[in-house]
């Protein structure tokens, strides 16, 4: 892959990084990396070993689990703050890349991520497709 296409290729991916709120489409996002949807979608997952679609996912529950430990939302007001329009396909993707549904995330003490430095809370609570919750006891 060649520089350039790299380049371009993190012009959109940062602006999912900003916007993942936002009704992002793959159409969209190519026009971002000045490329065609299909030539997009197979750079992206090339260079991000993901899709767009699931590179944008993962950032929107990264971001719900920060909003579910808060604890003053509802599950419902969550989906809708990152961007999701559908609670079932939310709790579906979220359940999928956590390994617990939304709801029983947001009911559980979170006391053990509330003492570690932020830069560190973003690895630890980072959602992996396959991995279930991480224990605070358990070694990488």
């Amino acid at each position: 892959m060649e520089l350039e296409d790299l380049v371009r290729l993190r012009r959109a991916r940062d602006r999912m990084d900003r916007e993942y709120a936002e009704p992002l489409d793959v159409t969209e996002l190519a026009r971002t990396a000045l490329m065609s949807p299909g030539h997009f979608q197979r750079s992206f997952r090339a260079a991000y070993g993901q899709t767009p679609y699931a590179y944008l996912m993962t950032r929107r529950i990264e971001r719900a689990k920060a909003l579910l430990r808060r604890g003053d939302l509802t599950v419902t007001e969550v989906c809708l703050a990152v961007g999701c329009t559908s609670l079932g396909s939310f709790s579906s993707r979220f359940t999928e890349l956590v390994g617990e549904t939304p709801s029983a995330y947001r009911a559980r003490s979170h006391v053990e991520s509330a003492v570690i430095p932020p830069c560190v809370a973003r690895t630890y609570t980072r959602p992996v497709r396959g991995r279930t919750r991480v224990d605070p006891g358990e070694t990488f």
